[in-house]
């Protein structure tokens, strides 16, 4: 055997820890990153909070009094949450409707749930 061929029982390392494989691949870490980092605002997270709690669409008209901002303010929060892919809009006339992307809590609660990953790696 050459010095550059090791075995397991040459490399405590690889024998008593197997080797790790990560859950979620590049792409969706910076996905999932980018809409955590949206969510590490009070004001955004609350925003998600109050339209995920609706059954249907909200109206920007209905989340600005909840808050003590200006609904530009408002307007540029709800802007950041639909980059980040967790609402989408539809304006009808005046007013801008909000609702959640199908699918995006689901996403968010995945990666911190470690069962769900555990099972959705394999």
């Amino acid at each position: 055997m050459s010095n550059q061929e090791t075995t397991e029982a040459d490399d405590p390392i690889a024998a008593c820890c197997p080797a790790l494989t990560a859950p979620l691949s590049t792409e969706q870490a910076a996905a999932l990153a980018a809409a955590f980092k949206a969510l590490g605002d009070p004001v955004r997270l609350r925003l998600l909070s109050l339209i995920a709690s609706q059954p249907g669409q909200v109206c920007v008209c209905e989340l600005t009094p909840a808050f003590e901002l200006s609904q530009p303010t408002i307007s540029h929060h709800l802007k950041l949450l639909r980059q980040a892919g967790l609402v989408d809009c539809e304006r009808r006339g005046t007013w801008v409707y909000y609702w959640i992307v199908p699918g995006a809590l689901e996403r968010l609660a995945a990666v911190l749930s470690p069962q769900t990953l555990a099972t959705s790696s394999r």
